[in-house]
């Protein structure tokens, strides 16, 4: 049956809008705009008022109280808004909420966000099944349209509607390299890049941290390596102890003491996406299995785990928070245990 009511959302500038609904049918038909308004009187004026059309069965005609804009924001419009309102993020999840975001505005970005529907984000989801984009992207995409939506005042959200259902995919079996993969590629790498993938295969660390660490992360005297809570997906600090060998080449590529630059990158000229391209170029140079810098941060989890670490080391060492994740997403993951001889391998490409 048709039905009016109000929403209370708090605007950038924290002071409240009440906004008012309606429906000219039952749940299954689209909600309507019927204003937006300072306080609660006016908006529960409104609200009587649509109620009074609705019983006279007429569609409320907004058009006739007022002359302000009645058609809300697209959604192109809307997920900028909210994407410059998220101040408390870093520029990292920003990179996030955009890439995700971009995999949807070019298919509902011209729609008003009151005119999108469940039909509407189910339709993203088959377009975006048939691009090939993969269960976990879709959702993410699903995930950051219903918080614009919400941001937008959208009610109910057909984002978060049950009838949204992700493709059906089939779990991927981890296969991180072989330890005589990883020395082969190392050989085969620039020189600007062995030392980050060494450090990778180490620290079990993210990709991103070859571009964020700074000369001043290295404590030389302890031959460790400071991740910073900034830069950690946890928001935690950590320290990773180095092995002999890779702190002494690390030591080799500084300059002197009082030379250092403590805010200049520890593995200049290396980037995250030239690591990534150089390591899949030296696999299909070799005639190996391509492996991924992120496959680096499986494999160390794997030698941990055959190593006889508990599961709380392993979350620490490698900064991983839900320590339920790791366990059942490692157990059955076999390597050949071997460590790559760091000394053997280091002295052989340095000749």
């Amino acid at each position: 049956m048709p039905s009016a009511w109000v929403t209370r959302r708090a605007t950038s500038s924290g002071e409240p809008r009440y906004r008012v609904l309606f429906r000219v049918g039952g749940r299954e038909s689209t909600s309507r705009y019927a204003g937006s308004f300072g306080t609660k009187r006016e908006a529960l004026a409104r609200k009587a008022w649509v109620l009074g059309e609705l019983a006279a069965m007429r569609v409320p005609d907004l058009t006739l109280l007022r002359k302000e804009p009645l058609r809300s924001p697209t959604l192109a419009t809307a997920a900028l808004r909210w994407r410059e309102s998220r101040v408390d993020v870093s520029d990292g999840t920003r990179v996030v909420h955009q890439v995700a975001l971009d995999r949807v505005l070019p298919l509902l970005g011209d729609r008003r966000v009151d005119e999108i529907g469940v039909d509407d984000v189910k339709m993203l989801v088959v377009e975006l099944a048939r691009a090939g984009r993969k269960r976990e992207t879709i959702r993410k995409s699903v995930k950051y349209l219903a918080t614009v939506l919400d941001d937008a005042g959208v009610q109910p959200n057909p984002a978060r509607d049950r009838r949204v259902r992700l493709p059906h995919e089939e779990p991927v079996e981890l296969e991180p390299p072989a330890t005589e993969h990883v020395e082969t590629v190392v050989r085969l790498l620039p020189r600007a890049y062995r030392l980050p993938l060494l450090w990778l295969d180490w620290s079990g660390a993210r990709l991103g941290s070859v571009g964020t660490l700074r000369v001043g992360d290295y404590d030389e005297q302890r031959r460790r390596v400071r991740l910073r809570a900034a830069t950690t997906k946890t928001r935690a600090a950590l320290w990773v102890d180095l092995p002999d060998p890779l702190a002494e080449a690390i030591e080799a590529t500084l300059p002197p003491r009082e030379d250092r630059d403590t805010t200049a990158p520890l593995f200049p000229v290396a980037t995250p996406d030239g690591l990534r391209t150089a390591i899949a170029r030296a696999c299909r140079a070799a005639g190996i299995p391509t492996f991924s810098p992120h496959d680096l941060r499986h494999r160390r989890i794997s030698l941990l785990h055959r190593q006889g670490r508990t599961w709380a080391e392993i979350g620490r060492f490698v900064g991983q928070r839900k320590l339920s994740i790791t366990a059942d997403t490692y157990t059955h993951v076999l390597t050949d245990g071997r460590e790559i001889d760091l000394a053997e391998l280091l002295d052989s490409v340095a000749r």
